[in-house]
């Protein structure tokens, strides 16, 4: 018996051995198939990328007599925001987001240099895919538009429908076509804002504001249930300002009699009631169009004015996101020995510490304007501002660089772009001259705080808060505790002194007295035009203006411009190339669902929270304007 019993122990160690083998090479096996397969998807996955990569890079022959199409997609903006290299290949969550950025200096290259190229023969706008632009960037590019009709080329604008940013464009073509079925959607300007005062009462939340001026309403909305009257004051008159240069332009270019466009708008009702409703024969018989035209029917047409591409289906054309990779070495040829005017852009919220592109970081920015100070080629440096401000700390981070810059003898000269307030006045404060546009917003000169506190919610929900403390001020800033009195009376006391250095730096820095910026600051939005009469600003005019008067003050006369940014890893850059090259191949469309608009609301009332909730100052100190967020 104990032979059988060591006989099947020794069978049943060899049996098991073997499957334990057999199963040990199936898992190498497994394992080795599911690497070769894991990176022969990566390697495909790496040729794709090269292949489109490649195909963007290399010279296109653009033939000659052919149509630049100018077709921009999504927000047209002074710098794209920085997406990671995997979010921004394999999709994005939030709603800003969904759309693509068009690059403002890749259009007035485009327009500038399709002046001269004699392969250029015209240019079709087809907006149908642009989003949002401040009217300062809009009426850059129409001046390049006016650039290229003066050099005897055509322009024809193209759409099935045009909203006003997108007719702001179109009204600079030679010729508007639109669809039968389409329609000329105009609104003016306005500033319409969520309140929610009544809304955190029932959630028993308080939130307690320290603010200085009177014109300071980037929280109202939390503190009212409406726009308070100084703050409706403030934004009409620049508003105003805005809407009076969209219809001077557009009226003036399409010969319009003074005050068609309000009367378009403010009895569209009626104006439709005698056209049956027909929203295209409406906009033609208001000069708004020239020609109604399908689809085909244009397609046809600019087969006749340019001729059939090789396909034989279309006609002749370069897109706009080709042409410019094709001119792009040229226009950013470098002379290694000659003389440098740099450009730095700070787009975005101001924020403490290191940002990506899209957001202005107190120092990453600062780094940049180092690296400019230390490179002996770059004589003078101009700063392309487009932010509504945010940390205060971070401000003066930048605005100190900026002092460093010119203490070491190279000029800085700041341009504005659709918006540069609060925290970006704060830096602009201290160059040597400041440019904006008529339309540019600046100004909102002011500071404040918010700390909410929830010890009505908890208690409400039947939580309570008690404890000890070696201190008046151990329970500092406890939000399920009422706000300390000590903390609230110093943090009046900080904001104040805040406020009071502001007007001091820009008082120092316009060679004004305290007491003259104190009556234009308490927070007041001003645009450019009312900027520069009260001595905001220097110089009316745009970055190419901004460029020669910084070249003018170094004493050069040759010199190259050097935009000064962070450069990115060939991984960052090759994925950027190639997520953009994607969404070129599989367009998008902004025309507006209901659906879509619906959520828009939703959107809104977030928006003010979401800004809010990225607010990062070690102090707690913000100069934001939140009312005039433009693109």
């Amino acid at each position: 018996m104990l032979k059988i019993i060591i006989t099947l122990h020794r069978s049943l160690t060899v049996f098991f051995k073997i499957v334990h083998r057999s199963f040990s090479v199936f898992w190498k096996v497994l394992s080795a198939c599911q690497r070769i397969v894991f990176n022969l998807a990566f390697l495909l996955s790496i040729v794709f990328f090269l292949t489109l990569y490649l195909m963007g890079a290399s010279d296109e022959e653009i033939p000659s007599d052919v149509a630049l199409v100018l077709a921009p997609a999504g927000n047209i903006v002074i710098q794209k925001t920085y997406d990671k290299p995997m979010a921004a290949f394999l999709g994005r969550s939030r709603e800003e987001e969904k759309k693509r950025q068009t690059l403002l200096r890749d259009i007035l290259d485009s327009l500038d240099y399709a002046c001269k190229d004699k392969r250029i023969k015209m240019v079709v706008l087809d907006l149908k895919n642009m989003g949002g632009a401040g009217i300062s960037k809009l009426r850059e590019i129409g001046a390049a538009l006016k650039r290229f009709k003066q050099s005897g080329k055509k322009i024809i604008a193209i759409g099935d429908n045009y909203n006003q940013n997108q007719y702001y464009l179109a009204a600079h073509a030679h010729e508007i076509w639109l669809h039968p079925h389409g329609s000329v959607f105009l609104n003016g300007y306005g500033v319409y804002r969520s309140y929610f005062k009544e809304a955190l009462s029932k959630l028993m939340v308080r939130f307690h504001v320290f603010r200085v001026g009177t014109y300071k309403a980037a929280l109202e909305p939390f503190i009212r249930n409406d726009m308070s009257p100084e703050a409706k004051e403030a934004n009409l008159a620049w508003l105003k300002v805005l809407w009076d240069a969209y219809q001077n332009d557009v009226s003036t270019l399409r010969n319009l009699d003074s005050g068609m466009l309000d009367d378009y708008i403010n009895n569209i009702n009626k104006h439709l009631r005698v056209v049956k409703g027909d929203s295209a024969q409406l906009a033609l018989n208001h000069k708004l169009a020239d020609q109604l035209k399908t689809r085909h029917q244009m397609h046809e047409q600019l087969i006749a004015l340019v001729g059939e591409d090789d396909t034989g289906k279309t006609y002749k054309q370069i897109r706009f996101s080709d042409y410019i990779n094709v001119i792009r070495p040229e226009k950013e040829q470098i002379r290694p020995d000659a003389d440098k005017i740099g450009i730095i852009v700070a787009k975005g919220m101001i924020l403490d510490g290191k940002q990506p592109a899209g957001k202005i970081g107190g120092e990453s920015l600062a780094r940049l304007i180092r690296k400019a100070r230390g490179n002996e080629k770059i004589k003078a440096l101009v700063i392309h501002i487009n932010s509504g401000g945010g940390s205060a700390f971070a401000s003066e981070i930048i605005r100190s660089e900026i002092a460093m810059m010119r203490k070491a003898g190279k000029p800085v000269i700041i341009s504005m772009s659709s918006v540069a307030a609060s925290g970006a006045y704060w830096i602009a404060s201290a160059a040597d001259e400041i440019w904006a546009s008529e339309t540019t917003i600046t100004g909102s000169i002011g500071i404040f705080a918010a700390l909410p506190t929830f010890e009505r919610s908890l208690q409400h929900l039947g939580v309570s808060n008690d404890g000890v403390g070696t201190t008046d001020l151990a329970d500092g800033y406890n939000p399920a505790r009422p706000l300390n009195p000590i903390l609230s009376d110093a943090m009046q006391q900080i904001i104040e002194n805040g406020y009071h250095r502001f007007i001091n730096l820009v008082a120092l820095g316009r060679n004004m007295t305290p007491e003259k910026v104190s009556k234009i600051a308490e927070g007041r939005v001003w645009d450019g035009l009312a900027a520069h009469q009260l001595g905001l600003v220097d110089k009316l005019g745009g970055l190419k203006e901004a460029v020669e008067s910084a070249a003018d003050k170094a004493g050069v006369s040759d010199y190259d411009i050097l935009y000064v940014k962070k450069p990115l890893t060939f991984t960052e850059e090759l994925v950027k190339q190639v997520t953009e090259k994607v969404q070129i191949a599989w367009g998008h469309d902004f025309q507006q669902t209901p659906l879509q608009g619906f959520l828009t609301l939703f959107r809104h009332i977030n928006a003010d929270m979401e800004q809010v909730s990225q607010f990062n100052d070690p102090n707690g100190l913000y100069a934001r304007c939140l009312t005039c967020d433009v693109q």
